[in-house]
């Protein structure tokens, strides 16, 4: 009789994970087996959310504490997962900030505003995505997912008769969701030579804190994860660098 081998786990690593959409990708990737990691700047609040999802569902979610800002904090769970894990299959560029929008208006925008949001919303995944590539090369199906916003599409934004031709002018959030979007691309090419896929995700307007001024959303935090999650576990013959809604692709 031959001994068969037991299935390799898969490791998930979630940016801004404690709360809202990125709590919910962490759920529902751990819901499908897979060992998450809850990325989260705030240690208590990692470690209260993953206790919460264990809780929940029995699932394997894990606390790391990841600032993505910080080029130590960033090194320290590069080096976690190796030493743990030694491969990271999922990496999931959740986390991000609005900023100020009082500071983001195109005629007195501040620029330590701009750059306090690029620093997380964009600065943060080059130094996120740059630490885990050699454990995502180490993966038979790596998958790196960016959360992005449809704001941050030129097509959209300019089109005046669309649903964002009504929301204010900004000069910090809206150009940081650019970039991420063309990020998403660069790094899709770098690594589609090596199996891995690279996408956008938009999970669309849900009731969260991060849309508390925004009024009569119905739309979950977890509707809007599913996006996410769907990229996440792409087949290999999935697509790569492109930016994907609830409803399929969404243009640059």
């Amino acid at each position: 009789m031959t001994a068969t081998t037991p299935p390799r786990q898969v490791t998930a690593l979630v940016t801004g994970a404690n709360q809202g959409i990125g709590r919910e990708i962490a759920a529902q990737l751990a819901g499908l087996g897979m060992t998450v990691l809850l990325g989260a700047r705030d240690p208590r609040r990692g470690e209260e959310a993953a206790a919460a999802l264990r809780s929940a569902a029995g699932a394997e979610v894990h606390p790391i504490w990841l600032d993505v800002t910080d080029p130590a904090s960033v090194t320290a769970a590069a080096k976690h997962v190796e030493e743990q894990f030694g491969v990271l299959d999922v990496l999931v560029n959740n986390a991000g900030i609005l900023g100020d929008p009082a500071a983001q208006s195109a005629g007195t925008a501040r620029l330590e505003v701009v750059r306090e949001v690029f620093e997380t919303n964009v600065f943060g995944v080059i130094s996120v995505t740059t630490a885990m590539i050699p454990l995502l090369l180490r993966s038979p199906a790596g998958r790196v997912v960016n959360v992005t916003s449809g704001l941050g599409s030129l097509a959209l934004m300019a089109d005046p008769q669309g649903f964002f031709a009504r929301r204010p002018a900004s000069v910090a959030y809206v150009p940081s969701k650019t970039a991420l979007n063309s990020l998403t691309v660069q790094y899709a090419k770098e690594l589609r030579p090596h199996g891995i896929l690279v996408n956008a995700a938009d999970p669309g307007l849900c009731a969260t804190n991060f849309t508390r001024d925004v009024p009569g959303l119905t739309r979950t935090a977890a509707e809007g994860a599913a996006v996410a999650v769907r990229l996440a576990t792409l087949g290999a013959d999935g697509p790569t660098g492109g930016c994907f809604g609830e409803e399929g692709p969404i243009p640059w």
